[in-house]
């Protein structure tokens, strides 16, 4: 925000949003496992809208740490290789509290699997009484089912704590008509339906999240997480990223 007086401050234009981000979004450059730079960064980027007055959640997945769908195709159990999964969000989790707790911000993580020792179990009443409180509440262990993507896991807690917008940080500015680290032509879309996605099979979020939030008229904000700022960008209305409603 700036100090000059004749410039207005910036208003955000929801007032409670839950923060998708992958588990290789914590990775930067390196191959797997979390680089702090990047969890500052994030850290940074919440604490300007926090100071905006907007309530935060976060929902983390554990795609750098263990992919569950991955070990299932290679003969794992898929039951055994999803719980695992699930215990990599809550090591994301707890590393994205801490760079949030370095820069003052107050953080309740909270596990759909209990685990007292290190977090909070889920209980939505008192999760949106943190919100409320002023602080960010992140969400790990996804749904605490197998078979349920983190993308799911954002949906479902984004509908039962009254978000007004699921925020999807990916590594590109938007959803685009493929692959544009692929494919050179590929186009971006500043707006597309639900029913768009699901039809074209585009690499938003899976189908039963994009089908939730369409039952529900959530919209979703696809935006370059990697991009300072951005974060204070979507929620103060600038048009960046593409949105996904009705």
């Amino acid at each position: 925000m700036s100090s000059d007086p004749s410039v207005s401050p910036r208003v955000p234009i929801y007032r409670r949003i839950l923060l998708k981000l992958s588990g290789e979004a914590l990775m930067g450059e390196q191959q797997f496992g979390v680089d702090p730079a990047v969890t500052a960064r994030i850290a940074r980027d919440v604490a300007e809208i926090q100071s905006m007055g907007v309530e935060t959640a976060i929902v983390i997945g554990g795609g750098n740490i263990f992919r569950g769908l991955v070990a299932s195709a290679r003969g794992m159990d898929r039951a055994t290789a999803d719980y695992m999964g699930m215990l990599a969000t809550v090591i994301n989790a707890l590393a994205l509290q801490d760079a949030l707790e370095r820069h003052g911000i107050v953080t309740r993580t909270v596990t759909a699997i209990e685990m007292r020792a290190v977090a909070e179990p889920f209980i939505r009443r008192r999760a949106i009484r943190h919100l409320e409180k002023g602080r960010v509440v992140i969400f790990a262990a996804g749904t605490g089912n197998p078979y349920f993507t983190t993308d799911t896991a954002a949906a479902l807690r984004a509908m039962e704590i009254k978000a007004e917008v699921i925020l999807k940080g990916t590594k590109v500015d938007g959803v685009y008509t493929a692959d544009p680290m692929v494919d050179k032509e590929a186009t971006k879309y500043p707006t597309i339906s639900y029913l768009q996605v699901l039809e074209r099979q585009l690499k938003v979020m899976d189908a039963t999240a994009i089908s939730l939030c369409m039952d529900n008229k959530l919209p979703i904000v696809v935006f370059n997480l990697r991009e300072a700022g951005n974060i204070g960008r979507v929620v103060t209305g600038e048009p960046i990223g593409t949105t996904v409603s009705i």
